[in-house]
């Protein structure tokens, strides 16, 4: 069962108190200068990488077409096979045939038309993610980078922290025993 905590407890870091310890108030410092930089670094480096991924496929979108390509070979039917490799042929913008492999299906003959997604120098890409699929990737992204940039100065303060309570048991450590051999003796 824990004790009750009053609204007065919380802050009891930041008020004069004769038993708050410099170390209580770097305490304070630390933890308060910790949350800020989580929560500021955490935002902006999640919205920078979420930007950064957003323009990086839209980027893809503006380049990336689909071409008609045709089947240079027979694709030989395989059983219970879905989309297999086989070499297509396509006309790039320069008017250039180019020759590539591309996913068709299991036992389409050669003529065969086949889109593919092609770049502005005529290489076979993959199919650029739909606008929908792209916010959703730079959202994830987003994501991971925050968390990842908050937990840095979460550590940060993690590792201050425990070098001021490493600190504070040294001195009550010495403190006991400069004055624990005392207490076992009479006065009076």
């Amino acid at each position: 069962m824990t004790a009750f905590r009053g609204p007065g407890v919380w802050w009891w870091r930041w008020r004069r108190n004769p038993l708050r310890r410099r170390s209580d108030a770097l305490e304070a410092w630390i933890v308060l200068t910790v949350w800020a930089a989580t929560v500021t670094g955490g935002v902006l480096a999640g919205t920078a990488a979420a930007h950064t991924v957003e323009r990086g496929l839209a980027r893809e979108r503006a380049e990336r077409r689909p071409v008609v390509a045709l089947l240079a070979e027979d694709v030989p039917r395989a059983a219970g096979a879905g989309p297999v490799w086989a070499d297509v042929r396509w006309r790039g913008e320069d008017g250039a045939f180019h020759l590539g492999q591309a996913r068709v299906a299991a036992g389409s003959p050669t003529g065969t038309a086949v889109t593919v997604w092609s770049d502005r120098d005529g290489f076979l890409v993959t199919q650029p993610p739909t606008a929908s699929a792209a916010h959703v990737r730079a959202a994830m992204v987003g994501l991971m980078m925050g968390a990842g940039a908050a937990a840095v100065p979460i550590l940060g303060g993690r590792i201050a922290r425990d070098g001021l309570e490493r600190r504070r048991m040294a001195q009550w450590d010495a403190a006991w025993a400069r004055f624990g051999s005392t207490w076992g003796r009479k006065t009076g």
